[in-house]
């Protein structure tokens, strides 16, 4: 609920503070008092794209501040948070514009894009008049405005899930049919290559140690010799012989030198261990180089096979086993694609009958509904002096989407046998706000969260039908907050809070201001609205006989 509005240069407004109330709130004015400057002013706040200079002639920057009282679970709380804003104990929104057009807006006291204010504004406040195509004139909205008041939240949740799960299923088919397509164009090179590279089967790292084999047996000959020199010098006949013997010489030695010798004998032992281990170390190396001379045919054949696949392809030779398994990869792919898109084709088949189940069973919702608004608008438009109107939802095929296979638009007839057209080309202007007025009170339901303005929409009615509009805002008010700005002393009448808006000139200044009226002013206003600019007695009676 809006419960003040702070203006400050803007347009012919110097410095203006309101406070509004809950309930049906009238503004009243002489036609160019600067009504409309007020919702111009209140749009700004809001983001709303409107006028482009608003600053006051000779203010650096105009501002204007609006304070919402937001109930606990409010919809904007949840727009605050994504946007990264602290909740507080009340809404402050602060916009300003600069004389050369530079805008600035807060939030709470923390700078927010217009975009945020816009998004925003969308929970907070509607504006309805004959003219606006923000709101029920716009054809482009009536679909959600259908599904608002069919409350079918579950049905188009499903549409949208299935809608995502038929993109996905399609998105699916798609690529697998354009790989399928690019990988048959190279089915020949695949089959030849991948039976090349299965018959040579290499193995990841088999070139480094196919090389270093290479080596070793080519070398293998001399080394041999002086391994095997080595092998002798360290055996029974090298150095372990006479080792062996000093061992056992120094052994049959120590009794008689007092243990003189115990630590020359403990290091001989632990050379002669050391030089065992040493003559085994050898002897595997021996072994090693024991040697087919038809192994070393072979393995330089393998690797010159390993070498040459690998250049055929581009790759290094240590990769050619990782691309090979790539390549058989691909060539499964092939063979099993028209399996795997067999697969994928009925599971986007499947996914499309999903989505064409839910969306219909959306559609026979919002027909449904469709019929019911129908009737309701209608039952609106009888008390309003309309009762020979028609009102009706047309529901129509349109492309499937995330919302489903419809679309919706409001067509009226204004009298039987007229033809039937959209809401806004079709009724005259009195008929028109009636119209908008009926639609507004079927769509309202419980939501009472939104600050509505009605823009001089009982233009063109008078008497019983001005009544008519003026108890439908009432009611429409009870429990919300309605704001109207009205050239009809019925309807302003019938408010809860009265305010009236002034233009004056001061030192060659023409300046806008608001006033509140109590009971006596207010049976003035309503008295001048009813007889012009001389209110008589008889126009002051018949004020206080609408005013009750």
């Amino acid at each position: 609920m809006l419960r003040g509005l702070e203006i400050r240069d803007m347009l012919i407004i110097d410095r203006l503070e309101l406070d509004f109330r809950p309930g049906l709130n009238a503004l009243t004015g002489e036609t160019g008092a600067g009504k409309s400057i007020l919702l111009d002013s209140l749009g700004f706040v809001l983001g709303w794209r409107g006028r482009a200079e608003l600053v006051r002639q000779g203010a650096e920057q105009g501002e204007v501040t609006a304070e919402f009282e937001l109930a606990e679970g409010h919809p904007a709380w949840s727009v605050l948070e994504e946007a990264g804003i602290p909740a507080g104990d009340e809404l402050i929104l602060r916009r300003v514009n600069t004389a050369d057009g530079r805008k600035t807006a807060w939030i709470n006291d923390r700078r927010v894009s217009g975009e945020v204010l816009r998004t925003l504004s969308e929970h907070l406040v509607e504006l309805h008049g004959q003219h606006d195509d923000r709101g029920l004139l716009n054809p482009r909205g009536h679909r959600a405005l259908l599904d608002a008041f069919a409350g079918h939240d579950d049905l188009r949740a499903a549409v949208r899930s299935a809608w995502r799960d038929r993109a996905a299923a399609d998105k699916a088919l798609a690529a697998a049919t354009a790989a399928l397509s690019e990988v048959q164009a190279e089915e020949e090179f695949l089959r030849h290559a991948v039976g090349e590279l299965d018959k040579l089967a290499p193995e990841p790292g088999e070139d480094e140690a196919l090389d270093a084999r290479r080596r070793l047996m080519q070398g293998a000959e001399k080394l041999r010799a002086d391994v095997a020199r080595a092998h002798a010098a360290l055996g029974p006949e090298g150095a372990e012989g006479p080792m062996g013997d000093a061992l056992r010489w120094l052994e049959g030695a120590a009794d008689g030198v007092e243990g003189r010798l115990d630590a020359a004998l403990e290091a001989l032992g632990r050379a002669l261990s050391d030089l065992g281990e040493a003559a085994d170390e050898v002897e595997r190396c021996l072994e090693a180089l024991d040697f087919d001379p038809m192994e070393l045919e072979r393995t330089e054949e393998r690797l010159f096979a390993i070498r040459g696949l690998a250049r055929k392809h581009d790759v290094a030779p240590d990769e050619l086993a990782e691309f090979a398994a790539t390549l058989s990869a691909r060539l499964s792919a092939l063979d099993n694609g028209a399996r795997d898109i067999a697969a994928l084709e009925a599971a986007a088949s499947a996914a499309r009958a999903a989505y064409d189940t839910a969306a219909g069973r959306l559609s026979a919702s919002r027909r449904a509904a469709a019929g019911a608004l129908d009737a309701a608008v209608e039952a609106e438009l009888a008390p309003l002096k309309m009762e020979r109107a028609r009102f009706e939802t047309a529901v129509v095929a349109a492309e499937a989407g995330p919302e489903g296979t419809d679309e919706v638009s409001f067509t009226v007839a204004t009298n039987p046998g007229a033809p039937a057209g959209p809401l806004a080309k079709i009724a005259s202007g009195g008929e028109l706000s009636r119209f908008l007025l009926a639609l507004k009170v079927c769509l309202a339901g419980d939501a009472r969260d939104v600050t509505m303005i009605f823009d001089e929409i009982d233009r063109g009615v008078g008497g019983a039908q001005a009544d008519a509009v003026g108890r439908r805002l009432r009611a429409l008010a009870e429990g919300g907050q309605v704001l109207v700005v009205t050239h009809s002393p019925q309807v302003a009448a019938l408010a809860a809070h009265h305010w009236r808006v002034e233009k004056s000139v001061r030192q060659d200044q023409t300046l806008s201001t608001v006033v509140p009226l109590d009971t006596d002013s207010r049976v003035d206003e309503i008295a001048r609205m009813i007889s012009g600019d001389e209110v008589t007695k008889e126009a002051r009676a018949a004020a206080r006989s609408l005013i009750g």
